[in-house]
């Protein structure tokens, strides 16, 4: 029977590891080499531990109905953030995850084997919130001299970095107020930072507040690829079943995505409403802020802006060591994107704006 665990805490991470550890699918490293072709083959019995997210990935596993069709066992554990995740896959605790981007970059830093299997693009869902107490801050120069919630290894820390940057500001300018993200709204309801960069839904129950503002949209909306990745490792990968598993997962997360962009109404009920609290005007004002969802093909072009996302994090001086972005993808996949693409009709590339709707 799948069940569903919840990680909150340090304390309930550590809890979690150490319980889901002992039933994860990961091989002991012998095995599948990682140049050998990626087997369809799934035995009876073989188990992913899947890292979620606010339950996204179950959402929308669970909408679009393929949540019942997956070929494999499967238990859903569900983090807040992606240091979290990466701690698990550190212990052989899980076998596939959905996180942002910066996840590569922290683990390639600390010699780490997470792989990227397949990568998700939307406009740029993240916004800047405001603490209610500094609604002067209304661009991005006005955060000289200011307090950033700042989460190192997130997809918000790139997300300040280019912000800074964008004003011609530096990390020395402003105070980074070091946290996790689940506590910048918080942080910002109780003045201890002034603003701070959150995704969604966290920022639409945020701006719930009284007194809550955040920075317009033309000010931010640059500021990020709108990239996230489904990421596996290679000890996962080296065992035949997993690796074939995952690469199943792969095709019924991008079928269930492209699902909640073809039935919104849908998407939104069991997502937003019923999912995440919110209601269905706040589940449409987010979809339309982040757009359709493409999947990009694992290849150099997309090695290149991660590759770009390292150096921005390098130039600002928040980068231990030099990495190389092209060490953390497994290009295998690709066919597995392309595939599943062809399949749901959906878009690999984004369109300019001029340009209407992806094809």
């Amino acid at each position: 029977m799948p069940r569903l665990r919840r990680a909150g805490s340090t304390a309930v991470i550590a809890l979690l590891l150490a319980a889901v550890a002992a039933c994860s699918s990961g091989s002991s490293g012998d095995g599948l080499a990682s140049d050998s072709a990626l087997p369809t083959e799934i035995p009876a019995g073989t188990k992913l531990v899947i890292a979620d997210q606010g339950e996204r990935q179950l959402s929308l596993l669970t909408g679009s109905g393929q949540l019942d069709a997956l070929p494999f066992e499967y238990e859903f554990a569900t983090f807040q953030g992606a240091p979290a995740i990466l701690e698990a896959f550190r212990a052989d605790a899980v076998d596939v995850a959905w996180a942002g981007e910066i996840m590569t970059v922290q683990s390639l830093v600390a010699g780490d084997d997470v792989q990227v299997v397949a990568a998700m693009q939307t406009n740029n869902s993240l916004n800047m919130g405001i603490a209610p107490n500094a609604s002067d801050i209304t661009t991005l120069a006005d955060l000289k001299g200011k307090r950033i919630g700042y989460a190192e290894g997130t997809s918000q820390q790139a997300f300040v970095l280019r912000g800074l940057d964008k004003a011609g500001l530096s990390v020395d300018d402003v105070e980074l107020v070091s946290m996790s993200l689940p506590d910048f709204p918080d942080a910002l309801r109780s003045n201890q930072i002034d603003a701070a960069p959150m995704s969604e839904p966290v920022f639409s129950r945020y701006m719930q507040t009284p007194g809550a503002t955040s920075l317009p949209r033309p000010e931010i909306e640059d500021l990020s690829e709108g990239i996230s990745y489904l990421y596996s490792s290679k000890k996962a990968l080296s065992d035949p079943a997993t690796a074939a598993a995952v690469r199943a997962y792969v095709t019924a997360y991008i079928t269930s995505v492209d699902w909640a962009d073809n039935n919104r109404d849908a998407y939104i009920d069991t997502y937003f409403v019923k999912s995440q609290g919110l209601t269905a005007e706040a589940g449409e004002r987010i979809l339309d802020t982040s757009g359709i969802t493409t999947f990009p093909h694992l290849d150099e072009e997309l090695i290149a802006t991660q590759q770009h996302t390292i150096d921005v994090i390098d130039a600002a001086g928040e980068l231990p060591k030099p990495v190389d972005a092209a060490d953390a993808f497994d290009l295998r996949f690709d066919e597995v994107v392309t595939e599943a693409v062809a399949e749901t009709g959906a878009s690999h590339t984004r369109s300019r704006p001029s340009e209407g709707n992806p094809t």
